[in-house]
């Protein structure tokens, strides 16, 4: 059971109670100080993929150096969140979210002031931290603070702003990067940061869980942090060398052997961020699985649509967040349809046919090639890949929460939501590596019928590394340079296509494991 702080008023009058729910007048000020607080992570998880191209142009980085402004953040956020809501429990929930608004917010104006690649991702791993303190408490402070009867609807109310801050934040984040620079990107988390912790301070009562005295599991996150984190960083390493390179497979074995350790570490503990035992469920486990391929197709694909539509198809930053809106608003608007659709069908055929809609999805996005309206281009692909998205998540989160006992319904949950961070972190980095491999082959296939010069071309493979940024030296003449960007752009479109084709595959992968693993529902006798 869960156990609240003392209440303001009883504050005031120097008492503490546990009870369930909070004081009526300060219900309202709960849900806007988390739906404020949770917004600064979800609006960042949309918006930084926008101003990417823009971030590699001015700070001049690698491919591998634009991944991590995305992977730190991933790595963080996906290896602490656990041990994030573990903290809130064990230290007080409002403590803990608190000082997570508080480091989101000073890592978001680093990420501001940056004056580098390294210093970004440096304070984009503060912010992952941040964001794995804050995104846990906020649903755990709502718990505590409704009663059952009424939990239900504040967390639809809080789900439904999430949903539209994530919508908005593209179309956001595209025209600040239009009007201003990226750099305002992060600068727009201050406001919302001020004012939720003004909230959160003031109105938002304290919670923890009455006797939880079990150590939090900081071994257990260290050591997912570091076999993440080396699994990841081999993996985009190959972007600059082959596997089969020290370079790549040194941290590739330290992470698996991290892994291990971690899956052994947690099978003893007493206090487990991850309990093993859940895992026995085999609907839990499918799941989870599904989460990993599904997500990893979806999280690799958005990393480099922006680059195509921006450097590539000469769309705005404004205009490229807004062709993520089809997406967006296809998962806020249907998802109490597909919500429906458990109730007719259960969980496995829109488990199953969710994800092949989603493959079909990537798979259109194989169809365009340079030019062409948005409309007749890249529009079906993201209404397509809505739909899928959208039969696909609601019937998960379902099967996750229920293939466990309520009472460990929290832990389900936030492994659940682990694995799709991680599954965004892997793909990005595995994603990022083929691109770079497939570009710089079919770069050099042009090169060579055009006949360039050995001199010119080692100055163009040199830059490979930096796919869609690849430019032609300003020292060519204007017919080689004009030849030279054609040919990037079209094998920048041809290292798309196979990313694209890539999720597809991981898409289908999705179904069949939920086809394999996910029981039909039984019928009514």
């Amino acid at each position: 059971m869960t156990a609240l702080g003392p209440t303001p008023c009883d504050e005031a009058a120097g008492r503490a109670v546990e009870t369930v729910g909070c004081d009526a007048r300060a219900k309202p000020w709960v849900l806007a100080a988390t739906i404020l607080g949770s917004s600064l992570a979800f609006i960042d998880g949309s918006v930084v993929n926008v101003a990417l191209p823009a971030i590699q142009a001015d700070l001049v980085a690698s491919v591998q150096a634009t991944q991590w402004v995305i992977n730190a953040y991933l790595l963080m956020l996906g290896a602490l969140i656990l041990v994030g809501g573990a903290a809130g429990d064990r230290f007080g929930r409002k403590r803990v979210f608190v000082l997570g608004i508080f480091v989101f917010t000073v890592a978001s104006v680093v990420c501001g002031f940056a004056p580098n690649a390294v210093v970004l991702i440096a304070a984009r791993a503060a912010q992952g931290i941040g964001g794995a303190m804050l995104v846990p408490g906020s649903l755990a402070i709502i718990s505590a603070a409704f009663a059952e009867n009424e939990r239900g609807k504040a967390i639809g109310t809080w789900a439904g702003f999430s949903a539209l801050t994530t919508a908005l934040g593209p179309v956001l984040g595209g025209m600040l990067v239009d009007w201003l620079s990226w750099r305002a990107v992060f600068f727009i988390n201050v406001p919302l940061a001020l004012i939720a912790l003004a909230i959160a301070l003031r109105h938002v009562p304290e919670s923890h869980v009455a006797g939880k005295d079990a150590p939090v599991d900081w071994r257990g996150a260290l050591l997912a942090t570091l076999g993440l984190g080396g699994l990841a960083y081999g993996a985009s390493m190959a972007s600059d060398v082959p596997w089969t390179d020290r370079a790549v497979l040194e941290p590739v074995v330290s992470g698996l052997v991290a892994l291990a350790g971690f899956i052994w570490f947690e099978g003893r503990t007493a206090a487990p961020m991850m309990p093993l035992d859940l895992f026995r469920a085999r609907a839990f486990s499918g799941a989870n699985a599904m989460t990993l391929l599904l997500y990893s197709a979806l999280s690799g694909a958005l990393f480099f649509l922006p680059f195509n539509l921006i450097r590539i198809q000469g769309y705005s930053a404004a205009m490229a967040g807004a062709s993520f809106l089809p997406l967006s608003l296809m998962m806020g608007l249907l998802s109490r349809w597909s919500g429906a659709l458990i109730g007719h069908y259960g969980a496995r055929l829109p488990l199953i046919v969710g994800p092949l809609i989603a493959a079909c999805g990537f798979a259109l996005f194989l169809l365009p090639g340079i030019g062409g309206s948005y409309w007749t281009t890249f529009f079906p692909a993201m209404l397509v890949l809505g739909l899928g998205m959208t039969v696909s998540v609601a019937p998960l989160t379902t099967v996750v929460m229920g293939a466990v006992d309520q009472r460990r319904a929290g832990a389900a949950s936030g492994i659940n939501n682990a694995a799709a961070r991680i599954a965004g972190l892997l793909a990005v980095a595995l994603f990022g590596a083929m691109a770079v491999g497939t570009f710089g082959t079919a770069l050099d296939a042009r090169m060579e019928s055009m006949n360039i010069a050995p001199a010119l071309r080692q100055v163009m493979d040199e830059q490979v590394p930096r796919l869609a940024e690849t430019a032609a030296p300003r020292d060519a003449d204007a017919a080689t340079r004009l030849a030279l960007k054609t040919a990037i752009d079209e094998s920048f479109v041809r290292a798309f296509r196979l990313v694209m084709l890539t999720a597809s595959g991981l898409a289908v992968a999705s179904g069949l494991c939920a086809a394999l693993t996910i029981g039909a529902p039984r019928r009514k006798t």
